[in-house]
């Protein structure tokens, strides 16, 4: 098939890798854009850190907990335009939207759009928003935590990335709360898949192992030292996706396991991670 310079440009953006890569890459795979960036990544083009699903909105993430810290919700409400992002309607409605789904049992964004508030439903309020800007504006994500422990929120700075971490203890003192706030930010700053290993689907797992061994053998290994390289790269992939293996940003000489021990002593009991949300616009 015929490969535009529309495609390579689309999976330049999607990648990072360079033209004639992708052109090729493009080629190789007959126009499939999935493949193609798989093709790439194993050639060592292509950075993995980079989302191919990544996409130019714009919009808010905003999170609001109870004050016991028992109940937290997050949610990114998308627009076209920073200069809608930024305007003041805009920011009310989006802090509308997650008070509303935290104070209400409702389980999705269809029941959210019928609750009623001043005298008008969510859904009315969307479309005066909707009328305003002219704009597309999307609830695009919401989610809810509820626990018997205790639930951190963090937004950082601009308002386009924001986490929810939840852990397993209500004893916790101001400095244990501090350090989850830490664990808060180093998920918006390092980005993990998963709290541990075992949250690192099998999917995901032969994928790694299959990139890694094939960029070995790429890069002149014979077979069976390529399968040994390949699962020292996985014990690389693990540390740098799985939440508790990770180093410590604040402090390189501990790791977050680190952290939760620390949190554990302090509370008298063993505390654990028990979920998170990472949500950034456009991811």
């Amino acid at each position: 098939m015929s490969i535009s310079a529309k495609m390579v440009k689309e999976l330049r953006d999607a990648t990072g890798a360079g033209m004639a890569d992708c052109k090729k890459a493009l080629e190789q795979t007959e126009g499939n854009f999935d493949e193609a960036i798989e093709f790439l990544r194993k050639k060592g083009a292509a950075s993995a850190a980079k989302r191919a699903d990544k996409e130019a909105n714009e919009g808010l993430v905003t999170a609001i907990r109870t004050d016991d810290g028992k109940k937290a919700v997050i949610t990114e409400i998308t627009c076209e335009t920073d200069f809608v992002a930024k305007n003041q309607e805009f920011v009310d409605y989006a802090n509308t939207i997650t008070n509303e789904y935290l104070n209400n049992e409702i389980a999705d964004v269809s029941a959210l759009k019928a609750l009623s508030i001043s005298d008008k439903s969510i859904e009315d309020y969307h479309n005066e928003i909707l009328s305003k800007f002219s704009e597309k504006i999307d609830i695009n994500r919401i989610v809810k935590f509820e626990s018997n422990g205790y639930i951190e929120n963090y937004i950082h700075s601009g308002s386009k990335l924001g986490v929810l971490l939840s852990v397993s203890s209500d004893k916790l003192n101001d400095e244990s709360k501090a350090l989850v706030k830490d664990i808060a930010m180093q998920i918006a700053a390092m980005k993990p898949i998963s709290i541990d290993r075992s949250g690192v689907s099998q999917e995901i797992l032969d994928k790694e192992k299959e990139i890694y061994r094939d960029q070995a053998i790429q890069e002149g290994k014979p077979s069976e030292i390529a399968d040994r390289v390949a699962h020292g790269r996985v014990e690389k992939f693990y540390k740098e996706s799985c939440l508790i293996e990770q180093v410590f940003v604040k402090d390189s000489k501990k790791t977050i396991a680190d952290i939760v021990k620390q949190i554990s002593d302090q509370a008298g009991e063993e505390v654990k991670i028990t979920e998170f949300s990472r949500i950034s616009i456009g991811e």
